[in-house]
């Protein structure tokens, strides 16, 4: 995995950095985990707009991913490693012995040919789902289950990481991606690995052009807008435009937004990195 630096050809490509695509095994995705994707363009079902700046972009289908891995003590080979528009990081193709097919999201490290397994059995190695109770402390996990059985929730875009920190009683200890420290049953599920694909962070698209494909329209600026659009439009000339606050006037710098009675807020032990 690894990135790539366009030569600059055309006024798009001069500052461009995409991925290499060099893990990548298959460009045709696996017809039975494949199901169409329907887009809204921001409007609901009454054909009213309801999120802006929103619509367009190129055609998707959408890959069945396995986040609950309840496939347990039956191993599968890893067929193909590819690329999944619908998420920035890679996706494998399994095959289980019994024949069965399943996409899950691919760790870094996983290649063609390896095998994975899920449950008690598992070794705690790249791509193997173990509860966290069965896992070494200090071990590096992502699609982690918050709720047992519910299927992985946490840590599962490119590049992204927890730590099991420690382990008491019936809860585990994980350090967050976000660097936020809480607490976790010892019995929800997690994957072994970081998830692929971590140098997504440092490509640049390079043109307007690009960030249109992906679906999203061109964003208009608060400060830009008359003061029946936004709370910091209007004011003669270039006005700051206020106190940084959302269209219906939520505070943007600063306020906090957490409930403060949220069911999980006992789970938590360290906040989050401001």
């Amino acid at each position: 995995m690894g990135l790539r630096k366009f030569k600059p050809v055309t006024p798009g490509t001069r500052f461009r950095v995409g991925a290499s695509f060099s893990e990548i095994t298959a460009t045709k995705p696996e017809k039975s985990l494949v199901v169409s994707s329907k887009k809204s363009g921001g409007r609901n079902n009454t054909g009213k707009m309801t999120m802006r700046y929103l619509g367009g972009g190129h055609k998707k289908s959408y890959r069945l991913i396995d986040f609950k891995r309840d496939k347990f003590d039956i191993p599968a080979t890893v067929a193909t490693v590819e690329y999944d528009p619908n998420r920035t990081a890679r996706i494998a193709l399994l095959h289980y012995v019994d024949g069965e097919k399943r996409y899950i999201i691919a760790p870094e490290g996983l290649q063609v040919g390896q095998t994975v397994v899920s449950g008690e059995t598992a070794t705690p190695e790249v791509g193997n789902t173990l509860k966290l109770g069965s896992i070494p402390l200090g071990s590096i996990v992502h699609n982690v289950e918050i709720h047992p059985g519910r299927g992985a929730q946490l840590a599962r875009s490119a590049g992204a990481y927890a730590q099991l920190a420690a382990r008491d009683g019936k809860y585990a200890t994980l350090k967050m991606p976000s660097g936020e420290t809480r607490l976790i049953l010892v019995t929800c599920l997690a994957t072994i690995g970081a998830v692929s694909n971590s140098d997504h962070a440092n490509e640049v698209l390079g043109k307007a052009g690009r960030k249109r494909w992906l679906g999203i329209r061109p964003r208009t600026r608060p400060v830009a807008m008359n003061p029946v659009d936004h709370p910091m439009g209007g004011g003669e000339g270039r006005s700051s435009g206020g106190q940084p606050r959302s269209r219906n006037g939520m505070y943007a710098k600063g306020f906090k937004t957490r409930t403060l009675k949220k069911y999980s807020n006992r789970f938590i032990i360290e906040k989050r990195k401001k």
